[in-house]
Formats: structure tokens, C-alpha cells, sequence
């Protein structure tokens, strides 16, 4: 395959804006009308979410032994909207159609490219999902507690009806009944405990309908549904380093559960944790945290501001103050939170001398494609 050529061709496509998913969607529906019940009843909020994740998803094509754990991941994780082996043929066709219809130099090379790649993504996805046919497609949680830590920001805890297979750090996808069909992702604050139940932190979005709807009308007694878990922020199985934990705005859920997973599981290690925000008003779960340092001398934890003057706490972007309190090289470490914090902590910490492939890192932002492309979990 022309990898190259194909990149070239998907950039036309995603140049034409809002015109390239409406196309999209556009003849997906007219021409398999079947496929539309497996979408929002609006479409305001699915924007390019499907048709970029199917460019970045093809395109990747090359790398077969990363794309091929994610893939497996979707086709498991898709069996949630009801999709079936009959539907990808339909998906597939409307993908060529629409890169057709904004490249003037469609030629049979590219065609006859992007089905072959098309072919290989779906065919590693609907094995994966008949594999795990003998699994439910989502499982159904009640919430037992509702608890408004900002006036943005909630804290869930849910009880699922049966047990929810999952690695800490990995993400969970919510659907509730006052959003059908809409599936946003969120990572559970905790490892699997014997009760079951998960702790899920949520932050209200402008423009997020589940996030929204999550922190301002869910309450006690509703009923959710969970996807199957996603995501590779789960600690290195093959390693027992002292870990190093960084966390800013929602990213905080999934390292939670990473100090969460050690006090349960072991191996016992060191672990320093820092936790960065803009305020001190917006360390949502200071409380929570100072009981694990309390409970657990192997933890370490360190707040930090960047823009709160008469904060006591320390100051600083929490990539600077990561580094500050280093030498961090002996150590993994796991880095999560907004775009600009990760990249700037990573970059911090592979100048600093700690070799990148001991970094891993997620980043939570809102209005991306998801974490079937590259690990966001919010709106």
C-alpha cells in the first residue's frame, strides 16, 4: 500500500471541514438506511467522530502490531451499538465514496489501496467481536452515590448488575437513558475492588451532552450502561520499578487508580504522585488523596498551582515542578491530563534523561475522535 498516497488523499477529504462528515454520512444512510438506528437520534454531537477515526484507523495500516490490539479493542467495544458483520461492507463503501468525491485525483492505485486497508481493519474487527460473543455488549450499573465536588465536577460511584472485566488505568465508555446513544468515555478511579463497584469522575463540558447530563441530572437509583474497557495507560506487568505519577484536570481518575491497584495488588514500590491544576479550588479530590498518602508510607504526593498566587501550595506549570523534585530516571512513569500539560510534561521528562519508552501517557480533552484513536475519554 501506498501509505503515503492514502495520507495525502484522507488530508483532502478532512480539508473540506464539516462538508467531509456530512457527505459521509450522507450517503451511509441513503444507500443502508438499516445503519442509521445505530447512531444518535441527533447528529449535532457525532460531528467527524466516526469518519476521522476511520482515517487515522486505516492509515495506521503500517504498523500492524500496534493497530491490531486496537482494533481488536473496537470490534469487541462496537458490539455495544448493535453493530454486526453485514454493517462494515456499508461503512466501507461510503469511506471510499466520500474520498472519492474530494480528491480530483482519485485513481484505481488509492482505490484499490484503501479497500485492501479497509478490508484488514474490518476483518480484525469482527473476528475479535464474534471472539467475544460469548460476552455481553455492555452491562448495565446502578449509581449508589452522587457527589458534587465543584460546581463542574462530580464524583459517581456505580455498582454494575454483573462483573466489569477491567485494568487500571484503562477507560470505561457511559451511555445513560437522557442521551441515548451517545457513548462518552470515562477512566474508573479505582482498581476492581471485591464489591465491584467504580469510582468515576466527571467534569461538565460546555457543549457536552453526557458530561452535562452526567454532573447535573443523574442521580441515586439511575441506571447506566458500560462499555468494555479501553485504553493503555495500565502499569508495565514485566516491571516493578518505583512509579512515577503525574495528573492534571480529569487525567487524575486513571493514576488514582494506578496507587489504587499498587496499595491492592502490589508489588510493593514507591510511588510519588503530583497533581497539577490552575487553582487550588480545582483539586476536586484533595480529601480522597490525603487519605491514601495517610494510609499508604510508600506514597508520596505533591500538589502543585500554575496560576493561584495565594495558594501555598507549589507554584509552577507541573512539568516544572515534576522535574524539580527529581532525579526521576530510576522510575516508570505515567503522565495524564489536558493536550498541553502531557506534552509538556513527557517532553520535560525525556529531556530530564528518563527514556521515553518508560513514559506512558493519555491525554483527556474534549472533542476528539475517542480512545479508539488516541486515548481521549471526556466529550
Amino acid at each position: 500500500m501506498d501509505i503515503p498516497a492514502m495520507r495525502a488523499n484522507f488530508a483532502k477529504a478532512a480539508a473540506a471541514g464539516d462538508e467531509a462528515p456530512l457527505y459521509f454520512y450522507s450517503h451511509l444512510f441513503l444507500s443502508h438506511p438499516e445503519t442509521r438506528k445505530l447512531f444518535p437520534v441527533s447528529m449535532a454531537h457525532q460531528r467527524d467522530r466516526l469518519f476521522q477515526a476511520l482515517g487515522d484507523v486505516v492509515a495506521r495500516v503500517d504498523d500492524l502490531d500496534a493497530l491490531v490490539p486496537i482494533l481488536q479493542q473496537l470490534g469487541r467495544d462496537h458490539r455495544k451499538f448493535g453493530t454486526v458483520a453485514e454493517h462494515y461492507p456499508a461503512v466501507g463503501a461510503s469511506l471510499l465514496a466520500t474520498l472519492r468525491h474530494f480528491d480530483d485525483g482519485w485513481n484505481a492505485d488509492l482505490a484499490g489501496d484503501w479497500t485492501a486497508a479497509y478490508q484488514l481493519v474490518a476483518q480484525v474487527m469482527i473476528e475479535a467481536a464474534e471472539s467475544a460473543s460469548d460476552q455481553p455488549a455492555w452491562w448495565d450499573a446502578e449509581v449508589v452515590a452522587h457527589e458534587r465536588r465543584t460546581f463542574d465536577v462530580a464524583v459517581l460511584r456505580l455498582r454494575p448488575r454483573a462483573e466489569v472485566d477491567y485494568l487500571p488505568g484503562q477507560s470505561i465508555s457511559l451511555e445513560t437513558e437522557l442521551r441515548p446513544r451517545l457513548w462518552r468515555y470515562y477512566s474508573p478511579a479505582n482498581a476492581p475492588r471485591p464489591d465491584g463497584q467504580l469510582e468515576i469522575h466527571v467534569k461538565a463540558r460546555d457543549g457536552g451532552p453526557v458530561s452535562s447530563a452526567l454532573v447535573r441530572q443523574v442521580g441515586v437509583g439511575d441506571v447506566l450502561r458500560l462499555g468494555p474497557p479501553l485504553g493503555h495507560l495500565t502499569l508495565n506487568a514485566d516491571s516493578d520499578r518505583d512509579l512515577l505519577l503525574v495528573a492534571g484536570g480529569m487525567g487524575l481518575a486513571p493514576v488514582k487508580a494506578l496507587v489504587d491497584q499498587v496499595a491492592r495488588q502490589g508489588p510493593p514500590r514507591r510511588v510519588d504522585l503530583f497533581v497539577g491544576a490552575r487553582i487550588e479550588d480545582q483539586l476536586y479530590d484533595r480529601a480522597d488523596l490525603d487519605r491514601l498518602a495517610r494510609e499508604n508510607p510508600w506514597l508520596t504526593l505533591t500538589y502543585a498551582v500554575s496560576d493561584d498566587k495565594e495558594s501555598e501550595l507549589e507554584h509552577g506549570d507541573i512539568g516544572d515542578v515534576v522535574v524539580r523534585h527529581g532525579p526521576w530516571l530510576s522510575r516508570d512513569a505515567y503522565v495524564a491530563g489536558p493536550p498541553a500539560m502531557v506534552d509538556d510534561a513527557v517532553g520535560r521528562l525525556v529531556a530530564h534523561g528518563l527514556p521515553a519508552d518508560r513514559i506512558r501517557s493519555e491525554v483527556f480533552a474534549p472533542s476528539r475522535p475517542g480512545p479508539d484513536v488516541d486515548g481521549e475519554v471526556t466529550e
